[in-house]
């Protein structure tokens, strides 16, 4: 057995290189060309059932608006529901035809059966389901208080799409619907004290990857990997050491740094748009999609660039990270924060 490890330990690199080498460039052909294909035959969603988590604000709520634009059905679910009764309003003027809300706790695993059952009760079918819901966690795990308080972002993060998919997959299958789940570029950056959050989103991302396979053909899937984008996390709306939901915009601007923050408007219209022509995956915005390369081939510089940029030392704050000084004294933030997010006005039942 080891000598068959030590033969594949000297061929199979080789062997790789090679086979990249000439078998690359016409597959990268022939999926620009499927992709132009998919551009001339995107799905009309026109009719068919949504159903959006996280849908009361940031993605999911403008989510809810492209999709209302295309004229789909929509099932909008989220714990605050006087704000989705607002964004159902706003949706059924852009061109929704019938949207239905359901206030509903995604951590929670009877509340998706319950927003399943209901989408099929008023609607009979169920065509995209729409994995967005979330939440960010900032903390040092040194620091965090009890680690057991940061159970929610898995539970919001992850195990809402694994309920979620469970009671919705033998719907999907006979519609030969899409599933598009929102993960996060954060599923391979290791930015500091956001360790909870990384790994939930890493762990949505190779969830997905697994059902693509086990699903075939039945059931689409499109995996997005958003950067920075305007929503209340980028307002600084965080899960804090304590493990109780705060709101810090000095902590966001030691995060987000010198990142710019794309307009969730433009997320949102990429998503959808990428989601009807059928694609695998979706980054927004596109340019992020380097950072991968960056930590596949130097993950030494990502890791110095972020001690660099995010790691002060014990007798500072964290508000002294030098990304947060350089946000400060360039104003930068006025070119790379939308106004939105600069003042924020975080929904509140």
């Amino acid at each position: 057995m080891d000598l068959i490890h030590q033969f594949l330990n000297l061929v199979a690199p080789p062997f790789t290189f090679f086979t990249l080498l000439f078998f690359l460039p016409p597959f990268l052909f022939f999926k620009f060309f499927l992709s132009l294909l998919a551009t001339i035959f995107s799905e009309d969603v026109a009719g068919k059932v949504v159903l959006i988590t996280g849908a009361s604000s940031g993605i999911g709520e403008h989510l809810a608006y492209e999709y209302a634009k295309r004229g789909a059905c929509l099932v909008l679910a989220a714990r605050r529901e006087r704000s989705l009764q607002e964004v159902a309003e706003r949706a059924r003027n852009l061109g929704s035809p019938d949207v239905l809300v359901v206030r509903t706790d995604v951590s929670r695993v009877e509340d998706c059966r319950n927003v399943v059952d209901q989408t099929m009760n008023h609607f009979g079918r169920l065509d995209h389901l729409v994995n967005n819901a979330g939440m960010v966690s900032i903390s040092m795990l040194e620091e965090a208080e009890d680690v057991t308080n940061f159970r929610t972002v898995m539970d919001t993060n992850f195990w809402s799409c694994v309920y979620m998919t469970r009671f919705a997959a033998p719907y999907l299958s006979n519609s030969g619907g899409r599933i598009i789940a929102l993960s996060s570029c954060a599923s391979w950056l290791p930015a500091p004290r956001m360790s909870f959050y990384n790994a939930s989103k890493a762990a949505i991302a190779q969830f997905f990857e697994t059902l693509r396979i086990e699903f075939g053909p039945d059931i689409g899937i499109t995996l997005v990997t958003p950067g920075f984008i305007e929503s209340e996390l980028t307002q600084g709306k965080f899960m804090g050491e304590a493990g109780k939901l705060e709101v810090d915009q000095d902590i966001r601007d030691v995060q987000v740094s010198i990142i710019p923050v794309q307009r969730v408007e433009s997320c949102a219209r990429g998503i959808v748009s990428s989601a009807c022509k059928g694609e695998k995956y979706v980054t927004e915005p596109a340019w992020f999609r380097v950072t991968f390369l960056w930590k596949i081939f130097c993950p030494e510089l990502i890791e110095w660039t972020y001690r660099l940029l995010y790691i002060t030392r014990p007798e500072e704050s964290p508000k002294d990270a030098l990304g947060k000084k350089l946000v400060d004294f360039t104003g930068a933030k006025k070119f790379l924060y939308p106004e939105t997010i600069q003042v924020p006005d975080l929904k509140k039942d």
